[in-house]
């Protein structure tokens, strides 16, 4: 599937986009406004071998590159289901079971249409704070927290004006940071997650608990949830509230760990509207409590389920984050694989 979204300004550079998930591969060609002007998509073979996968993101490149504005890609950027390794350049998605410790950036980087273009990785959540920050919700503010609310929890983080990749780029992931001591095993290992209790999956799961009863028609997932939730169903309101309140008191740490003061929140979830956003607001006064936290709000991103694409391309036009292979010569592996640092310059 693919899309025109808008016409590029005659001459300006683009940057070339993907984003790899669990369940889609999407590319676009993306300008300096963040504006999609061509976009692809193909289901992710999530369940199939690692050359399987490779060639699915092949096919997203090759679309891309047929487009008569390739011309104009000067780099290429990529946001990836983690954990991520920018050290290595590799990825581990947790959805993607052939994919461990996959050299992404070098195998991305071997197909012919990226001849001599810069090839940039970040995780997922990492490249939606890229874009929120440049584009969206995060606008102006020197220092945020961006989340992704969907099947897990991910997030990332802009300080002092620039996104924060970590030393492994995987900074910022609050899904895994414990609020609960003696909650349920979380399957990363540790036990009281805050993905455990607020992704969708966990919000579908507490309100069955809690003997909701999906619509004969509808699937039991956080969207069933929420539309009952809206007419005032107490379980779904209830596994609502719960999530809205981890959410709170994850951020809310945050907070005072490293004083934001927003906190965007996108993914699935954040599709619920009020039914997330009014709980959410009324626990995060309860747990930012110290009086240098009195202006931290929650808001909803801006910039939907293109927000990935977006951000890889910000990341990549500013040449962050840490990775970038130089392509100056396709003969030897050591020119594929030359690898650079530049983690610290600020996203524009």
């Amino acid at each position: 599937m693919s899309s025109h979204r808008s016409a590029a300004p005659p001459d300006s550079d683009l940057v070339a986009a993907l984003d790899i998930g669990g369940t889609k591969i999407a590319g676009a060609l993306v300008d300096r406004d963040g504006v999609l002007v061509h976009r692809v998509q193909r289901s992710t073979p999530a369940q199939e071998s690692a050359d399987a996968l490779l060639d699915t993101v092949y096919e997203v490149v090759s679309a891309l590159a047929a487009n008569p504005l390739w011309g104009r890609v000067r780099a290429v950027g990529i946001g990836s289901a983690g954990p991520i390794d920018l050290t290595r350049g590799s990825v581990s998605p947790v959805n993607i079971p052939a994919w461990r410790d996959y050299p992404l950036i070098e195998s991305v980087g071997r197909h012919p249409a990226l001849s001599h273009r810069h090839v940039m990785l970040a995780g997922d959540a990492v490249a939606m704070s890229a874009a929120e920050h440049r584009h969206g919700a995060a606008r102006g503010h020197e220092n945020a927290l961006c989340l992704v609310v969907s099947t897990g929890v991910g997030a990332g983080l802009v300080l002092n004006g620039s996104v924060h990749h970590g030393i492994t780029g995987n900074a910022g992931h609050l899904g895994h940071i414990s609020i609960d001591f003696d909650g349920d095993p979380c399957p990363c290992g540790a036990r009281g997650c805050l993905e455990a209790i607020a992704s969708g999956t966990a919000i579908s799961r507490h309100a069955l608990a809690l003997g909701w009863q999906p619509p004969r028609a509808a699937n039991a997932d956080a969207t069933a949830v929420a539309a009952a939730a809206r007419e005032g169903e107490p379980a779904a309101l209830a596994a609502f509230d719960r999530a809205a309140r981890a959410l709170a008191a994850g951020i809310a740490a945050t907070a005072a760990l490293i004083e934001i003061d927003i906190a965007v929140v996108g993914g699935g979830v954040a599709q619920a509207g009020e039914v997330l956003f009014e709980p959410l607001a009324r626990h995060l006064r309860r747990y930012a409590a110290m009086p240098f936290l009195q202006d931290l709000r929650a808001v909803p991103a801006e910039l939907g389920p293109d927000a990935g694409l977006v951000g890889a391309a910000v990341l990549a036009a500013a040449g962050a984050p840490t990775l970038r292979t130089e392509r100056m010569s396709r003969s030897t592996p050591a020119a594929r694989a030359r690898v650079t640092a530049d983690s610290d310059r600020p996203c524009p």
